[in-house]
């Protein structure tokens, strides 16, 4: 299979210092495909000093028509190596081949990537504000964006080609140097994108630096390190406290995509039967393991047998196992530890009254892989551990609600997350109206798709800080100077 093993530091693709490794695992068949360079503390240091020296002693942040050439160079690579990247993507990360189509498993990160390198031709990097009188003359003021520096990025294993380019391709657009460390369970595929920028870019040494590591206090020294000017980060909640704590120490700029808890809204004049099957795919879709995936449906509660009987009845018809097969919709969990957590949340569901209405179990013609039956619980307080947790599986909680519009609203804002969430009325004006009242960064009212590389992503409340993706992405990694002269 083609990957890359050796990580990427100025410009130089090597072992970690000391010659560590770790293994990457197929969650689908739990044999190790090959192992990974697992880099040291000594070697983040060396990849910040890389990133610091080429951000401080080169033109690359200055010269916008070289970094969007480099950015296009950058694009025809993975291009050309997408049906590698696809394979190395469905053994390394359990993803269904499908949802490498198109979606943002693989092709659509790809193609992102010339988005924002298009993108910055039409880029207004200055602001005239004009002038204004101030003791007696006249001043021209104006604005100027220039990137924020060193940037660290941090990414999670689910979407690893989307999170790791959500961050690199904008970063780079604007003039920063990164050093992105990938997940420790998907690490080629981020060495990868460090063997394409190294031979078939004109990407210069320390602009880009790509670190894995099994080791926590890599992340460490990279996210408390002085020349880092800014931290990214894609995870959970809880490490993404962790690493703003981290970062305070020196007031760095922080940009977190963190957890997910969203809430499926139907009201009583929408088509519950529709509602169901569409709760029904997203809660299979890559086995659960998405941040904005709607794992609470908000149903009236005369709606809610209903909903159970179609849900269970349609993830009876889900294709689910290998995913290198065409027709399987979902794959493994990542790990046995994720499989683990999963089940233990679903049983103490139970164990606070909550009804299993499918699933619930590891899948018994599945013996091997680390494979969880889709899974619904019925009858859910709004206030239990399985409506409040981000469970990162196959698992959907039923929550039924008696009054208005108001109260299926103060249940999905019920959460201290706020990343996505989704509407369904037989009105279209009552739905938007119901989708502005809940604190989300996304919505998606009636079925309507938001994602694209033109779309800002990201959360309100402790589902993060900042945007991913569109202009507003891109404006993460810029810093605003104003600049003042007399006037002429």
């Amino acid at each position: 299979m083609w990957h890359e093993e050796q990580l990427l530091v100025d410009g130089e693709l090597r072992d970690a210092d000391g010659g560590g490794v770790f293994e990457t695992v197929n969650p689908a068949t739990e044999e190790v495909l090959g192992v990974a360079a697992n880099a040291t503390e000594a070697d983040a240091l060396a990849a910040v000093a890389a990133a610091r020296r080429a951000f401080d002693t080169t033109d690359w942040a200055r010269d916008h028509e070289f970094r969007a050439r480099c950015l296009r160079q950058f694009h025809a690579a993975m291009e050309h190596h997408l049906e590698e990247m696809r394979e190395l993507t469905v053994a390394e990360v359990g993803s269904p081949v499908m949802l490498t189509h198109g979606g943002p498993q693989l092709e659509a990160p790809v193609a992102s990537v010339k988005w924002v390198a298009d993108m910055m031709d039409d880029y207004q990097w200055t602001e005239d504000l004009g002038e204004v009188e101030a003791y007696g003359g006249l001043h021209r003021r104006w604005i100027e964006r220039e990137p924020v520096g060193v940037v660290v990025a941090i990414t999670a294993y689910n979407f690893p080609v989307q999170l790791n380019l959500a961050k690199l391709g904008p970063a780079l657009a604007a003039g920063n140097t990164v050093v992105l460390k990938g997940a420790p369970d998907t690490p080629w595929s981020a060495l990868a994108l460090g063997h394409l920028i190294a031979n078939e870019t004109d990407i210069p040494p320390g602009v880009v630096n790509i670190l894995t590591s099994a080791e926590n206090s890599v992340g460490e020294v990279l996210t408390t390190h002085p020349d880092v000017d800014m931290v990214t980060f894609t995870g959970s909640t809880a490490t993404g406290r962790k690493i703003m704590a981290a970062a305070s120490a020196t007031v760095k700029k922080t940009f977190l995509e963190l957890g997910g808890k969203s809430a499926y809204v139907v009201l009583d004049d929408a088509d519950v039967q529709g509602a169901a099957a569409m709760s029904s795919f997203m809660i299979c879709t890559h086995a659960g393991q998405g941040c904005a995936i709607t794992t609470r449906l908000v149903v009236p509660q005369s709606m809610a047998d209903t909903a159970a009987e179609v849900i269970s009845a349609t993830l009876a018809t889900i294709p689910y196992g290998d995913p290198t097969d065409p027709g399987v919709m979902m794959g493994p969990l990542i790990n046995a530890r994720q499989r683990d957590k999963v089940h233990n949340l679903v049983t103490a569901a139970v164990d606070q009254g909550a009804t299993l209405a499918a699933g619930g179990k590891r899948p018994e013609h599945l013996p091997v892989g680390y494979y969880y039956e889709p899974t619904v619980l019925t009858g859910v307080g709004e206030n239990d551990l399985i409506a409040q947790e981000e469970v990162f599986g196959p698992v959907l909680a039923i929550i039924p609600y008696e009054g208005g519009d108001d109260e299926a609203v103060r249940i999905a804002n019920n959460s201290i997350y706020g990343l996505s969430g989704a509407v369904s009325s037989a009105d279209p004006e009552r739905a938007r109206a119901v989708a502005r009242q809940i604190r989300s960064g996304t919505i998606s009212v009636n079925g309507g798709l938001y994602y694209a590389p033109d779309a800002p992503f990201g959360g309100f409340k402790q589902s993060g800080i900042g945007r991913e993706m569109g202009v507003a992405g891109f404006e993460e990694f810029l810093e605003i100077k104003t600049l003042a002269e007399p006037a002429a």
